[in-house]
């Protein structure tokens, strides 16, 4: 098969594809690619695809440069796995994609080329995220809710208090609960001062989990 023939191929598939040689350099893009990232296939064609892309791994870190790890498996026989890495688009805004390598050999030229294919997994990351934080909640219930209940409040709860509370049970954060109540952020943190005081409790969750229990709120 031709180059030629390679990216034509490749302008058929739904998955954003595109092929680079050995140093990065982009030497097709295909309309998939142009419609996930933004960029057409002259902006993106003969540059890098570390410079287009500038992939970051789950832990933030740069994962997409020159001689990355991809790219040194397509030296020998080492097989190259499917990853999934945060690519930039050409507006800035960043997604996540699960990427393949196909590595294709010219057998006229004796070059080598990777064929990267991508195909969006953001709403996938965002749901997995949405349930970690969920877990991580669940178990600080678990355990707010296996501790003994504490004695009854030393002094009752204002309407002004019961109403923060009520909004922060609300899941509404502590910018909203002000604009909400028309106070300021001060003022907010003196009203949970205080009810953290009243209700023997040390942190927001806490005082509105101990309301809860106890039906003040």
């Amino acid at each position: 098969m031709l180059e030629s023939e390679l990216f034509a191929l490749l302008q058929g598939t739904t998955d954003a594809a595109f092929a680079v040689t050995e140093e990065g350099e982009i030497l097709s893009w295909n309309k998939a690619a142009a419609k996930l990232l933004g960029y057409s296939a002259t902006e993106a064609v003969h540059k890098t695809c570390y410079d287009i892309l500038e992939g970051m791994g789950a832990l933030g870190t740069r994962v997409c440069h020159q001689h990355c790890s991809v790219a040194e498996c397509t030296g020998g026989n080492t097989e190259i796995p499917n990853f999934d890495m945060s690519v930039k688009t050409r507006s800035g805004e960043r997604l996540w994609v699960n990427m393949s390598t196909i590595v294709f050999d010219n057998q006229r030229t004796g070059r080598r080329l990777m064929v990267h294919m991508a195909h969006d997994i953001t709403e996938q990351k965002k749901n997995e995220e949405l349930m970690q934080k969920m877990l991580e909640l669940s178990k600080q219930v678990s355990s707010l809710a296996e501790a003994s209940v504490r004695a009854e409040p030393a002094a009752t709860l204002s309407e002004q208090e019961k109403h923060v509370l009520r909004l922060f049970a609300e899941g509404k954060d502590s910018d909203e609960v002000a604009s909400t109540l028309g106070i300021s952020p001060q003022t907010l943190r003196n009203h949970l001062h205080h009810i953290n005081q009243k209700l023997r409790t040390h942190n927001r969750l806490e005082a509105v989990m101990n309301a809860i229990q106890r039906k003040l709120i």
